[in-house]
């Protein structure tokens, strides 16, 4: 019975590292500007590491960056989507 626990932690062991491997890959294409203003992006800049947003659509490997102007910008337009479906739906 231990063999077979032991083989299942190293089997999720592995795959754990794998995922790891594959979101550090996806690192690499962070790009060094706003996808949106295309305001630049400094990796060595903390505060900047900390407050701009990043979206990781993994099946198509595509990574974005966002400044917080735009992320707030973006997040009021999709808060006007809802609110306005949400008025159409009730008429």
């Amino acid at each position: 019975m231990s063999s077979l626990s032991r083989k299942l932690r190293r089997k999720k062991k592995r795959q754990s590292e794998k995922d790891l491997q594959e979101k550090l890959g996806l690192f690499d294409k962070l790009s060094d500007h706003c996808d949106a203003c295309e305001r630049p992006y400094d990796k060595e800049d903390k505060e900047m590491v900390t407050t701009w947003n990043v979206v990781v659509r993994e099946k198509e490997e595509v990574v974005r960056l966002y400044c917080p102007p735009c992320w707030d910008k973006a997040k009021e337009f999709i808060k006007k989507l809802k609110e306005k479906s949400n008025v159409q739906e009730d008429v």
